[in-house]
């Protein structure tokens, strides 16, 4: 029988196996623009804060909410998005992208370590704010339809797994949505690290 302090440690281990992706993350509009319904598909999931942030909001949401309140951040989150997607495709700029991106994964993890409850609309707006950057991240990559629907089906996929995630641990010890939760937030923090030493 494996034991209880060698579990808690098995996100500790995975956060630093995946700490050498932080290079793998968005540097935000390289000029390329990406096109066609697998492309947006994939795209979520080739940024590592993007998909950390797609994953908490389903954790989060699992961990602090009950019945169809559970959907309310993560539905907000991809309407946002793809509002912040339709703008950023437009040629919408603004300052601080990438590094509301990174903020974003610092905060949603913190929230879910700490199983911070707020109402539903609260934590939709919280999530959407952030959503919006994340749009605009994805938008200025991103050309047309179909690359956005496939950007909106795999953050709904994501949201669905943070949920699943969250549901299993919201039934086990604090300690483990606190791990989880926090493994995100040490991302998060890593990124914003990165920029500043950048």
């Amino acid at each position: 029988m494996t034991h209880p302090r060698s579990l808690l440690a098995m996100p500790a281990a995975a956060l630093a196996l995946l700490l050498p992706a932080l290079a793998l993350a968005h540097a935000g509009d390289g000029g390329v623009h990406e096109h066609g319904l697998a492309a947006g598909f994939t795209h979520p999931f080739t940024g590592l804060d993007h998909l950390a942030a797609m994953l908490a909001v389903g954790l989060w949401s699992a961990l602090t909410q009950t019945g169809r309140r559970m959907l309310a951040a993560p539905f907000a989150f991809a309407g946002l998005l793809l509002i912040g997607a339709l703008l950023g495709a437009a040629g919408l700029s603004l300052p601080g992208v990438e590094p509301m991106v990174a903020a974003s994964v610092l905060v949603l993890g913190l929230v879910a370590a700490a199983r911070w409850h707020l109402g539903a609309a609260a934590s939709a707006l919280l999530v959407g704010a952030f959503a919006v950057f994340h749009g605009l991240a994805h938008g200025s990559e991103l050309q047309g339809v179909p690359a956005l629907l496939g950007m909106v089906v795999a953050t709904a996929l994501l949201h669905a797994l943070g949920l699943g995630v969250g549901l299993r641990l919201r039934a086990l010890a604090p300690a483990w949505s606190r791990a989880a939760g926090g493994a995100i937030a040490l991302l998060g923090l890593g990124l914003l690290g990165r920029m500043v030493i950048a």
